[in-house]
């Protein structure tokens, strides 16, 4: 039975669209056992662009930006984790900096996850080969059952101040 589950987040209001599933899977479980659900946040940029009329140049985050941008998303998780703290659910946040699918995988099996439940944004043809697909890339990839909700149509991917 699932007794941890891993959920990455990315802050978009699509990738939190298996949240309504998680949630009904551990009302469902919960009184028989113990569900802890990990929350993840992958920080995937580690530098930006700086626009001079025509000329552009990558620019690393500094260490203040960098803490910034973590404490941004960690805020991010800890509010989006509020609702299962409710229920009763022990909630454990967790914040990487990387490959969004490969701290995915390694996440998983460091904390020795159950399943692994994540959105998918449903991409496909070449906006799927364009962006690449981490929800395929885990789905590959993973030791784990990947349980996947794909995001309602028409949602936009609005960013929170998350990943």
């Amino acid at each position: 039975m699932f007794e941890r589950v891993l959920v990455p987040l990315d802050g978009s209001t699509v990738g939190e669209a298996a949240f309504p599933v998680i949630e009904q899977m551990v009302d469902h479980l919960a009184p028989r056992t113990k569900v802890e659900v990990v929350l993840l946040g992958v920080i995937t940029l580690s530098r930006h662009w700086v626009v001079v009329g025509e000329a552009s140049a990558p620019v690393s985050y500094t260490d203040e930006e960098m803490d910034l941008i973590r404490q941004r998303v960690c805020d991010y998780l800890e509010k989006t984790a509020a609702n299962l703290k409710q229920r009763g659910v022990v909630v454990r946040t967790i914040v990487h900096n990387g490959n969004a699918a490969e701290e995915i995988l390694k996440t998983a099996e460091e904390i020795n996850a159950d399943l692994i439940a994540m959105s998918t944004h449903g991409r496909s043809g070449l906006r799927k080969l364009a962006f690449g697909s981490i929800t395929d890339k885990v789905l590959r990839g993973s030791k784990v059952p990947v349980l996947m909700v794909r995001g309602e149509e028409g949602i936009t991917n609005e960013q929170n101040p998350g990943p």
